[in-house]
């Protein structure tokens, strides 16, 4: 009796000579865009349209640079279908959660002192949040990998998932203390004209206007949103299960989930691109620099809002806790 030899196993070719099938997220990301490297222009298109000369400039152009992208990989591994089943699970924690504090009339018990503080600084954190999901939109719109834009996209889709329980937040607070509350124009006064906001405010607008993918990645994922992400999940959360407001710390301190990856396929990337080229590090160390004082400035102006609090937190102290948190994430970037 003979044994027959193993059979070899075969593989997509799109894989590379792997011997092995590959995932179900490589087959849904790997080699997606076509168009990066692509001669003489990205698209199908004259070369001199904007669409070809804006990726050229914005992309190819990139100080951030390495000859191939495809070798990254962010580390939750996320196609869409598995990151709809994740968030469909903590939405359904996160409706428990709310259902549970509906049925003790929460808001109804809350000091109206602090329900103005958070008209002031939480409710508004929804202009935030937009503005990260659009800065996360077009990171990804522009990445030379779809490894990258995929992870870019899962992101910005956080962003609407927290700012649309805002909005519900404060809906809820409205029908208690208030249909200010849930005042779009009264809101957008307070984004526009508060001086604790404006720092961030044009933090955040400038932010709109790095349109290198490079720096758009360093500015957004290793700088403004590590810090907007600490001062709002971290030390907001906290202020606010000191006010006896369970229900915003509890939603606050959910969305940290997202923050965490965030931080977790960031961390890889730069990672990976140091690793593909090292030149990179001082490139990626540079955009930080110039970005980190702006946050600061937004989180400095942000942090005033606490000191008007029932039970006030010094400023000086939430920033160097905001800060901390920022550097032991900015730190594992080495």
């Amino acid at each position: 009796m003979t044994t027959a030899a193993p059979r070899r196993l075969k593989t997509w070719s799109i894989a590379g000579n792997t011997g092995r099938k590959p995932t179900e997220y490589e087959i849904a990301t790997g080699n997606f865009h076509y168009h990066f490297n692509r001669k003489p222009a990205p698209f199908d298109l004259d070369p001199d349209t904007a669409i070809n000369r804006w990726y050229l400039k914005y992309r190819e152009g990139s100080p951030l640079r390495a000859d191939d992208w495809e070798g990254f990989r962010d580390p939750a591994a996320l196609s869409y279908r598995r990151y709809i089943a994740l968030q469909h699970d903590r939405e359904v924690y996160a409706e428990g959660v709310v259902d549970h504090y509906e049925t003790l009339n929460h808001d109804q018990q809350l000091d109206p002192a602090w329900v103005a503080i958070l008209e002031r600084v939480y409710v508004p954190a929804r202009f935030v949040h937009h503005v990260l999901q659009i800065t996360g939109l077009y990171l990804g719109q522009l990445a030379p990998s779809a490894y990258i834009t995929n992870a870019a996209f899962f992101q910005a889709a956080d962003e609407l998932r927290a700012l649309q329980w805002i909005a519900y937040r404060a809906k809820s607070l409205s029908l208690a203390h208030g249909p200010q509350l849930a005042n779009s124009e009264a809101t957008r006064r307070i984004w526009e004209l508060d001086e604790a906001w404006q720092p961030a405010r044009e933090t955040l607008e400038r932010l709109l206007l790095a349109y290198d993918w490079g720096e758009a990645f360093a500015a957004l994922n290793l700088v403004v949103k590590p810090t907007l992400d600490a001062f709002f999940k971290e030390s907001l959360a906290e202020l606010a299960a000191s006010h006896g407001d369970g229900l915003t710390a509890a939603l606050l301190q959910e969305s940290r989930v997202d923050t965490i990856r965030s931080q977790a396929w960031s961390a890889e990337l730069v990672r990976y691109s140091v690793s593909a080229n090292p030149a990179n590090r001082d490139v990626l160390a540079r955009w930080q620099t110039e970005w980190q004082p702006l946050a600061d400035r937004a989180l400095d102006g942000l942090a005033t809002i606490f000191a008007d609090a029932p039970r006030p937190n010094d400023p000086v102290a939430v920033g160097r806790r905001v800060a901390a948190s920022v550097s032991e994430f900015q730190s594992s970037l080495e």
